[in-house]
């Protein structure tokens, strides 16, 4: 392939090639430095002992200094396949592969697998662990200020007052939320950068005024009238009753969502929202439409709707938060709750609308109390969602309602009929269809192929197992009628 020299100073085609393209390491004279390169690299036989020049090739091929550019031709001389210097190059990769499978032993290993298995049931037990208790938590706090509400209105009726006061509470929740993380975190930060760091929820920008006002404002409002609801239609009905009734917001959620956020469209939570106005309308029916009845549910019914509508514009304008932000918002709206709605109390108290005689004379244990489960309520909600799985929050508000039944058959303050029991069943069968997930049906098809599937193979080796029973006893039958010589 040698060709004679041109006027430009290019020994060969090749390096006109080379030049042309810009190939990456090129200089003058290249292809027939290369050449003789190889031509050194060809002598030395299989299995002879390469000389030490490989230092010296390796200085021919690379004149320039730089490191970068001496790469190229290196790597040049190293994928060749003859068992000259690449030989070498080759032995050296073997050791090397071999000191690295030494120190770092490979992933797919039995004894890897099994830790990883052993990681993995142990994440899980511990995640059933925490969602049990959770489970007692959030159903035992939601009974205790359910029941705790019911004792207080026996001496003080006051359920804007009380409803005011423990909304007050929500300010602590960022100072709990705080005090977690100096416990549990490695690197501690101070107040006031984690305060930073979770006012994002409101915005880059974090909170401001404008901000505080304009997106606190309304979740403050429908927080206080969801709870205060809740507390007029306590003194109408019974816990028991008011905890059903309140279950019917995953109904209302999932129909606010459909509408406002055009979530996807499922038949199963369409059966469960008619379950729980089905429930709704047999609940008011239980006291043959009786005037306090009625009212109660429909105190009981507003409640769960401005809950529903709470948590969807929670969705629509501030999105999903963790746990520092959910602590941060609670606060925010505590401090709202404490600033802008005090001036309410106040003007019902002058008014005589809830008046009480002094303040020596409030059950200041049955509000501290109530105040005390609610924001316990609200903390394990947010925490439960980190520590296991959110399902089980929601079943723990549904557990709720047998929880208030068996303290309310235990005071006495109840009498279940059939049509009570009937709805107060139906409202719970339908909130735990709405805990259904999105792909329920996909899933439900996937279990049962797979056990299809399994029943099949069980078949197969059944049969399987009876032809080589039926084979081994064919064949001694066969020696034995086989007459003797």
């Amino acid at each position: 392939m040698d060709v004679k020299a041109t006027p430009n100073g290019v020994a060969t085609i090749e390096d006109r090639i080379l030049r042309i393209t810009g190939y990456y390491g090129y200089y003058p004279g290249y292809s027939s430095q290369k050449s003789t390169s190889r031509s050194s690299v060809i002598r030395c036989k299989p299995g002879a002992n390469c000389p030490n020049s490989h230092s010296s090739i390796v200085r021919q091929l690379s004149p320039l200094s730089g490191a970068e550019d001496s790469a190229a031709p290196i790597l040049e001389l190293q994928s060749r396949g003859s068992s000259g210097v690449c030989g070498h190059s080759r032995g050296e990769r073997q050791n090397r592969s071999e000191e690295g499978t030494q120190t770092h032993p490979d992933s797919n290993s039995p004894e890897n697998r099994a830790k990883t298995r052993c990681q993995s049931c142990a994440s899980l037990f511990l995640k059933a662990i925490w969602g049990f208790l959770i489970i007692l938590s959030v159903s035992s706090s939601w009974v205790g200020t359910t029941q705790i509400v019911k004792i207080t209105y026996k001496n003080f009726y006051c359920p804007f007052f009380m409803t005011w006061f423990s909304t007050n509470w929500n300010i602590m929740f960022f100072p709990v939320y705080y005090s977690g993380h100096l416990a549990t975190a490695q690197e501690k930060q101070s107040p006031i950068k984690k305060f930073r760091e979770c006012s994002r929820i409101f915005g880059e920008d974090g909170l401001t005024l404008k901000l505080f006002l304009k997106r606190t404002a309304p979740f403050s409002i429908l927080w206080t009238l969801t709870n205060y609801l809740y507390l007029l239609a306590l003194k109408k009905l019974t816990a028991t009753d008011v905890s059903a009734l309140f279950c019917c917001n995953k109904a209302f959620v999932f129909l606010l969502s459909w509408i406002v956020l055009k979530d996807r469209f499922m038949g199963v939570r369409i059966v469960a929202a008619i379950m729980a106005i089905t429930g709704i309308v047999m609940m008011a029916y239980a006291d043959n439409f009786h005037a306090d009845s009625i009212i109660g549910v429909a105190f009981a019914v507003g409640s769960a709707s401005t809950s529903a509508l709470y948590k969807v514009l929670f969705k629509m304008f501030l999105g999903s938060a963790n746990f520092g932000e959910a602590a941060h918002f609670f606060s925010t709206v505590g401090f709202f709750n404490l600033i802008f709605i005090s001036f309410t109390p106040i003007v019902l108290y002058f008014t005589k609308v809830e008046h009480w005689s002094s303040f020596s004379a409030l059950p200041w244990g049955c509000l501290c109390g109530m105040a005390g489960l609610w924001l316990a309520f609200n903390i394990l909600v947010n925490v439960g969602v980190v520590l296991t799985y959110p399902i089980l929050i929601s079943i723990g508000t549904v557990l709720s309602v047998p929880g208030n039944a068996a303290v309310d058959l235990l005071k006495q303050e109840v009498i279940f009929n059939v049509v009570r029991l009937a709805a107060t069943i139906i409202i719970c069968i339908g909130f735990l269809l709405m805990l259904l997930p999105e792909e329920w049906d996909e899933i439900t098809l996937r279990f049962i192929n797979s056990l299809k599937e399994k029943k099949s193979e069980e078949r197969v080796d059944d049969m399987a197992e009876s032809s080589v029973h039926l084979r081994s006893r064919s064949r001694a039958n066969g020696t034995v009628s086989i007459p003797l010589a």
